[in-house]
C-alpha cells in the first residue's frame, strides 16, 4: 500500500491486517485524486466551476455525452432522440435500466422534474444553456419530449455539460439546502459519499453501473472501489505528492513540473486529443484610450504570444491569434485577419504613430497632453507573470500598463465594475458559439460581456445562429460574428492551455478528456496497474 497508508487511522490498519488478503486486495483499491481547488456546493445547477463539473460528470449523468474527439455526441442517459423539422421539438427516448445510487429507477420523470428545478430556480446558472425551453414533457416512463419556444442549434452539444446533470429531485426536496452539501444521489459510475469542504470528496463505485459513453472502453462498473478527491493547495505539494504516491492522480501540474514527470518511468503523463481552454486579455472598449481601435490594433501587434507561450507556460501551451483554439466546432478559418493578430512591436509603434500618439521624453506616449496609460485588473495566480510580460511588451511601444491583481475572493466583484481599461480570463467552451453566446451578447454586459460590446447585428446573427435549422447554417452565422468582433479586437489572445493528467505507479496511463476542463470526466478509464 505503500505511503496510502499515511492516511489510515491507527484503528484502521489494526483492522486492515485483520482481515483475509482477498478483502485486502479489493480495499486497495482506492485512489487519491489532487485538486487545488474546492467549490461551495455540488449543485449542477448553481455553479459554473470547474471543480463542480469534476465531480458531477463521476457521481451524475446527462442525456448524452461528448466524444473526446469534442465534436461527436453520443448516447447515454437517452438512448436514441430525434429532432423536429422546425427545430423546437427533442425526443429523447431512455433507457430502462438505468438507476440513482440511492437504488431508485432512473424515468423521463427525473428529467422533467431536473429541468424544471434547474429553471425554477432564483440562484439558477447560465440557463441559456437549456435553450428557450417551453415545457418538458414526460410522455411515458421512457420518452421525454423537450419543447422550445425556439430552436437552439446547440441543444445537444450543451446537453454534454454538467449542468445538465439528472438529480434525484425527492432528495433535493428532503435536504432542501444541504442538497450537494451532505449529499447528491445520481446515476454516475460513482456515487457522492461524503464531502468535508476545502479537504476531501469521497465516492464510491456505484456497482449497478454498466451504461458509460461507447467511447470508453469499460462501460461500468468502475475499475476503482474508492475514490477520495484531497484539496492540495500548494502546486509543489501535488507535484511531491504523484511522486511519493501520496496522490495517484491529478491535473493540477504547474508547467516547470511536465517534462520531470514525463522523465519518471513510474509515472504516465496523457493529453487529451482535444481540449479547449483559452487565456485572453479583453478591452473595455467604451474606456477613453481603448475605445480607438488604432491603439487596441497595436496593443495586439506589441504582445508577444510565443514568448509567453515559452516564459509562463514553459513551452507547453500554444500561442493564441484567435478567440478560440482552430480545432473547435464552428471556428472560421476565413473570418480572422491574421495582420491584426501575432507580434510585430515595429507595426504596432507605426499605427500609434499614425494615431497621433507621439513619443514623450519618458517613453510613454501622449495625445493632446494626455498619457496613453491603461489600467488592467486581472488575478494573482498564473496572470501575474503573464501580465508582468505583456507589461514589459507594451512599454516598449510606449503604452504604460498599469496592473491591479486582486485574489479570487475579491475579483469577480471588481470585474463587475466600469473601473478598468482591460481586464484577463481565462474560460472553457465546447465550441465557437458555446464563446460568443457568452461573451458578446449586449444582454450579457457588464458581465460577462466585460467588453461593452453592444452591436445590433451580432445580436441578429447570435440569435440566427441558435435557431439555425442545420451545421451549415450555423456554422456561417457564427462566421460572420468572428469575423466582426475580431475586426474589432475586443480582446488580446493569449494562449491556448493545455492539460496534463498526471497517474503515479499504481494507475495505467488515463484516458484524459477535454470536457469543460474535468480531464477525468467519467473516471470509467480509471484503473489499477
Amino acid at each position: 500500500m505503500g505511503h496510502a497508508t499515511k492516511w489510515l487511522t491507527a484503528g484502521a490498519i489494526a483492522l486492515a491486517a485483520a482481515v483475509p488478503l482477498a478483502t485486502t486486495a479489493s480495499a486497495q483499491s482506492s485512489i487519491t485524486v489532487m485538486r487545488q481547488i474546492d467549490t461551495d456546493r455540488y449543485d449542477p445547477h448553481t455553479s459554473t466551476a470547474r471543480s463542480t463539473a469534476e465531480i458531477m460528470f463521476m457521481v451524475g449523468d446527462t442525456l448524452v455525452a461528448l466524444g473526446p474527439d469534442m465534436k461527436t455526441i453520443h448516447p447515454l442517459l437517452a438512448k436514441s432522440w430525434e429532432v423536429s423539422e422546425d427545430g423546437k421539438l427533442y425526443t429523447f427516448h431512455l433507457r430502462d435500466d438505468v438507476t440513482f445510487c440511492s437504488g431508485k429507477k432512473f424515468t423521463a420523470a427525473d428529467v422533467k422534474a431536473t429541468i424544471d428545478r434547474w429553471l425554477g430556480l432564483d440562484k439558477g446558472v447560465v440557463k441559456n444553456r437549456a435553450g428557450d425551453v417551453k415545457e418538458i414533457r414526460a410522455v411515458d416512463d421512457y420518452t421525454v419530449e423537450y419543447e422550445l419556444v425556439q430552436p437552439y442549434s446547440e441543444l445537444l452539444y450543451q446537453m454534454t455539460q454538467h449542468f445538465h446533470t439528472i438529480i434525484n429531485v425527492d432528495q433535493v426536496n428532503e435536504l432542501g439546502d444541504d442538497f450537494g452539501v451532505k449529499g447528491f444521489d445520481g446515476t454516475g459510475p460513482y456515487c457522492f459519499e461524503s464531502w468535508e469542504p476545502r479537504n476531501e470528496l469521497v465516492m464510491t463505485k456505484h456497482e449497478a453501473y454498466t451504461w458509460g459513453p461507447a467511447f470508453y472502453a469499460n462501460q461500468g462498473p468502475a475499475k476503482i472501489d474508492k475514490v477520495t478527491w484531497r484539496i492540495v493547495p500548494e502546486e509543489n505539494n501535488v507535484v511531491a505528492g504523484i511522486q511519493t504516491g501520496q496522490g495517484d492522480v491529478t491535473q493540477y501540474l504547474p508547467y516547470w513540473s511536465i517534462d520531470q514527470l514525463q522523465a519518471n518511468p513510474q509515472i504516465s503523463v496523457t493529453q487529451p486529443p482535444f481540449y479547449f481552454w483559452t487565456f485572453y486579455m479583453g478591452f473595455k472598449i467604451t474606456r477613453d484610450n481603448v475605445s480607438d481601435l488604432a491603439v487596441r490594433k497595436a496593443i495586439n501587434l506589441a504582445v508577444d504570444q510565443k514568448a509567453l507561450a515559452e516564459g509562463p507556460f514553459f513551452g507547453k501551451a500554444e500561442p493564441a491569434y484567435a478567440y478560440v483554439h482552430p480545432g473547435t466546432l464552428d471556428y472560421s478559418d476565413e473570418a480572422i485577419d491574421e495582420s491584426l493578430f501575432g507580434y510585430d512591436p515595429e507595426k504596432a509603434a507605426a499605427l500609434l504613430d499614425e494615431a497621433g500618439w507621439t513619443m514623450g521624453d519618458d517613453g510613454f506616449r501622449y495625445k493632446d497632453g494626455k498619457k496613453l496609460e491603461l489600467v488592467a485588473y486581472s488575478f494573482t495566480n498564473i496572470w501575474r507573470q503573464i501580465t508582468e510580460a505583456v507589461q514589459g511588451d507594451l512599454r516598449k511601444v510606449g503604452v504604460d500598463l498599469k496592473v491591479e491583481l486582486f485574489d479570487a475572493t475579491v475579483v469577480w466583484g471588481k470585474l463587475k465594475t466600469q473601473d478598468f481599461d482591460m481586464f484577463t480570463m481565462s474560460y472553457p467552451y465546447v465550441s465557437a458559439g458555446d464563446a460568443l453566446n457568452l461573451y458578446f451578447p449586449s444582454a450579457n454586459m457588464p458581465s460577462p460581456n466585460r467588453m461593452n460590446w453592444d452591436d445590433k447585428e451580432t445580436d441578429q446573427w447570435l440569435f440566427e445562429a441558435r435557431g439555425a435549422l442545420n451545421d451549415a447554417d450555423r456554422a456561417a452565422a457564427y462566421a460572420k460574428i468572428e469575423k466582426k468582433v475580431h475586426d474589432a479586437v475586443v480582446w488580446v489572445p493569449i494562449v491556448h492551455e493545455p492539460m496534463f493528467v498526471a497517474a503515479g505507479p499504481k494507475l495505467k496511463p488515463v484516458d484524459a478528456h477535454g470536457i469543460y476542463g474535468a480531464g477525468l470526466y467519467k473516471g470509467l478509464s480509471l484503473e489499477m496497474k
